[in-house]
């Protein structure tokens, strides 16, 4: 279809904008000079002169592209930006401009957005916009199929209290568990069964052996991401119910601080000084199998989706230090790694309490919440 193909071109045009304002600043910044955003805007006027494919891309996408490029390289330094793919980035690009946008809705599950330079585009809602006003438009592909996202003024307000002002939750997150509860709830949930778990290593076997750039390697990349899709879909779906869960219950929920991104980095290589060239066991493959449970799981997810939810609930969301959560007895605090008999069982060696593992993690956790908070008032814990 002509839009189809006109999608896949506004990434190509979008993605070749930001690596090419990306090695400018590089450039620059090798010679100690500096590129910001406007004089990257104004020569993208002058390139779509002797580019004509430029000039066939809207021109918000491109300029959004290279404002999103600003705000990276400010944040995050412009030499630890990463490049955009064609393979290993998530394609997507986005319409600033709400004002050019025109929403109608058809029946009772489909509508359709009018996007500039596109047209219409049919879409199933997930609810009604009724009254709210459009920011943005986001058009991202995951593996076959495309998906919008408008980013929308509602109009609500955050309560100012919450319905159970009195109520609070702690909340440990696990790898054989997602999420266990101070009440002693243990919610979790099966994203892969265990059909698409050999299906899975079927295509990796395949991929490994497809030779590259050739049409089977890409079917089988389709089927492989099909699967894939829908495991990412289940956990989305189970954090975002989860976090409303518990939003809508508690007025505060407690949670641990969590690096995920530096707790799944793989493990350093040990270079052999006896044998050069070669490496000493450093248990990569154990750190590699807690790095994927641990993803499996959507840690930051699951964050992101309280912290969504709670400004419509009037939530609190706090974080706290996660050092001796699980070796903590929530009955006389003492602390001792003994007490951790398995993955499930805590028993402690001083008082003899026993619970879940998951369970009594999140109670200490629930108590050092409120322990920060009456710090915070000036008294004493």
């Amino acid at each position: 279809m002509r839009r189809r193909g006109w999608r896949s071109r506004a990434l190509a045009w979008c993605r070749a904008v930001w690596n090419t304002g990306l090695e400018q600043r590089r450039e620059y910044r090798r010679r100690g000079a500096w590129m910001n955003y406007h004089e990257q805007a104004h020569e993208l006027v002058e390139a779509k002169k002797e580019h004509p494919w430029l000039a066939e891309a809207p021109s918000h996408c491109l300029q959004q592209a290279l404002r999103d490029l600003d705000e990276a390289c400010r944040r995050h330094g412009t030499f630890r930006v990463q490049w955009r793919s064609a393979r290993r980035w998530a394609p997507s690009f986005r319409f600033p401009e709400g004002s050019q946008m025109e929403v109608q809705k058809l029946n009772r599950g489909k509508s359709r957005v009018k996007l500039p330079k596109l047209g219409w585009v049919k879409f199933r809602a997930s609810r009604g916009l009724d009254g709210e006003t459009i920011r943005s438009a986001t058009l991202t592909r995951e593996g076959q199929h495309w998906f919008v996202s408008l980013l929308v003024e509602d109009g609500v307000v955050a309560p100012a209290a919450h319905v159970a002002p009195d109520s609070a939750v702690g909340v440990d997150r696990g790898v054989v568990v997602a999420v266990a509860t101070s009440a002693g709830d243990l919610l979790d949930q099966v994203f892969s069964t265990a059909g698409e778990k050999r299906r899975v290593l079927r295509w990796q076997r395949r991929l490994s052996r497809a030779a590259k750039r050739s049409a089977n390697r890409g079917k089988t990349r389709r089927r492989y991401g099909a699967v894939r899709a829908k495991e990412a879909r289940r956990r989305r779906d189970f954090c975002v119910k989860t976090a409303r869960q518990l939003a809508q219950t508690n007025a505060v929920v407690v949670l641990e601080k969590l690096p995920t991104r530096t707790m799944t980095r793989r493990a350093t290589p040990v270079a052999d000084p006896a044998k050069p060239g070669r490496y000493l066991p450093n248990g990569g493959s154990a750190k590699s199998g807690l790095n994927k449970a641990i993803l499996s799981k959507g840690w930051y997810r699951f964050e992101l989706a309280l912290r969504s939810v709670s400004r419509y609930t009037g939530t609190e969301v706090r974080r706290v230090l996660a050092a001796y959560t699980s070796q903590r007895c929530s009955g006389c605090s003492h602390v001792d790694p003994k007490s951790r008999e398995s993955q499930a069982v805590f028993r402690c060696i001083a008082c003899t309490h026993t619970e879940h593992a998951d369970v009594n993690a999140a109670k200490n956790i629930l108590a050092a919440g409120r322990a920060d908070r009456i710090n915070a008032c000036g008294d004493q814990p």
